[in-house]
């Protein structure tokens, strides 16, 4: 069994070392896609690490554009064509981390071999929907950069009448979606979907947040949806309400221990390294 955990990253080549060293693991490889804005220098040196890759077909990423699920898209596709056989495809960011030993984690997807891990909500039951609906309903020019764009966006959502979604999809989705550990199977099968629905791409280029819900949807609607587990077994910290989830720290390693999770998320080196410091104590205790 052998998993490529595909990592997002934009900043502070130190934690994203620190983020792969802490997960070393035999049957773990790590693909890492760089934001193209940001200069691969200070993060070349990474290449050198054992079973490391970068993304070669880069992407320019905005948070909350479709630029992100484009930059998973290509990093699935940069993957599968490595030629290794992968059981599981693990999306994090540089800004994850392991709360389990490699071996803990090896040995529990090892046992859920065939299943996909993912969080989500449907669009008919949670309040999360009622905001998330705005995300596609209007249009988002996210991606754009032009000046005034954000005045424009505006003007044009006070004209035009509200968007449909242009493919025929139950929605699921939900603030834990956009990361996910599947097979490598439904990663292509996501993949495949994208590319055979163009217009679904073009109106998702006008959408904001769409990675969290735009997989889930198109892996539930499809014929492994029985094989999808409501859980993503990462720890996020969602109760400042605020638009990105609370940066964890030292006081917040008692919960993340206690959550039972894989994984967590997000981290700061320069915030606070500490808990990084304890979570490392924490897993060689374990072992």
């Amino acid at each position: 069994m052998r998993i490529a955990h595909i990592i997002i990253a934009h900043k502070n080549p130190a934690q994203l070392e620190r983020l792969i060293r802490a997960m070393r693991h035999p049957q773990f490889d790590f693909y890492i896609h760089l934001d193209q804005k940001v200069n691969m220098a200070s993060f070349k040196y990474l290449e050198q690490l054992e079973q490391v890759y970068f993304i070669i077909n880069r992407t320019v990423c905005t948070w909350g554009g479709f630029s992100i699920v484009e930059a998973t898209i290509r990093s699935i596709d940069e993957v599968q064509q490595k030629g290794i056989v992968y059981d599981f495809l693990n999306l994090i960011s540089g800004q994850d981390y392991p709360v389990k030993p490699t071996d803990v984690i090896y040995d529990f997807f090892n046992k859920y071999q065939g299943y996909s891990f993912i969080s989500f909500d449907n669009s008919n039951d949670t309040s999360w929907w009622n905001e998330a609906v705005g995300r596609y309903e209007a249009f988002h020019f996210t991606d754009m950069d032009f000046r005034g764009k954000y005045f424009v966006q505006r003007v044009v959502n006070s004209i035009v009448p509200k968007r449909k979604f242009p493919v025929s999809l139950d929605l699921y989705g939900g603030n834990k979606s956009g990361w996910w550990t599947v097979t490598s199977d439904c990663a292509a099968y996501v993949s495949a979907y994208f590319k055979a629905n163009p217009k679904m791409i073009s109106f998702l280029r006008m959408t904001w947040g769409c990675d969290e819900f735009v997989v889930a949807s198109i892996l539930m609607n499809s014929q492994y949806q029985d094989k999808l587990i409501n859980e993503n077994h990462r720890y996020i910290d969602w109760t400042e309400n605020e638009a990105h989830p609370k940066i964890l720290t030292t006081d917040d390693f008692p919960q993340i221990i206690e959550s039972g999770m894989l994984f967590a998320r997000k981290f700061d080196l320069e915030a606070d390294a500490n808990v990084l410091d304890l979570l490392d104590l924490h897993v060689i205790d374990a072992n």
